[in-house]
């Protein structure tokens, strides 16, 4: 008799880890990922959103569309510099081309390298830059400006 009572208690037991799954516990989040990978992949879907809208103002030469991409922190210091003889958005500059390299998590928030040519009459030279972008309140803005960047990290294939 104690076996059969042992055993009774040993089957609910060796059930419960499917239980939970069922649960949601321990399990897929039902997105398709993991819980933890999720904020991962908005934080860097956003990041690349705010810096392409960027690049783009750059070549359209639209200072106030590349403004909107700034948190507020930034934008003074835009408004003072974005057009003047070396600023992204200089009436001499051209931007025939601009990339998104790289998205890394840093602890300021996500690293967008990028390269972006620039023209000058004939001349062309490309250079890298780096973007911070980070969540400010519900919304995500560039924080951020420097030259580098991260060379893209190589795929790993299973």
């Amino acid at each position: 008799m104690d076996a059969r009572l042992r055993a009774a208690g040993v089957v609910p037991l060796a059930l419960l880890p499917f239980t939970l799954l069922g649960c949601g516990l321990g399990g897929d989040d039902g997105a398709g990922g993991t819980p933890e990978r999720v904020p991962v992949q908005e934080a860097s879907g956003k990041a690349r959103e705010r810096v392409q809208a960027y690049l783009d103002a750059m070549a359209a030469k639209d200072p106030a569309a590349g403004r909107n991409q700034l948190c507020a922190t930034m934008q003074e210091g835009f408004d003072a510099a974005a057009t003047g003889p070396n600023g992204d958005f200089a009436d001499h500059f051209r931007v025939p081309g601009a990339t998104i390299t790289d998205i890394r998590t840093s602890a300021q928030g996500q690293e967008v390298s990028t390269t972006v040519t620039v023209s000058v009459g004939t001349k062309k030279t490309t250079r890298s830059l780096l973007f911070t972008v980070t969540r400010d309140g519900a919304d995500w803005c560039i924080a951020g400006e420097e030259p580098g960047g991260h060379r893209p990290e190589p795929s790993v294939t299973p």
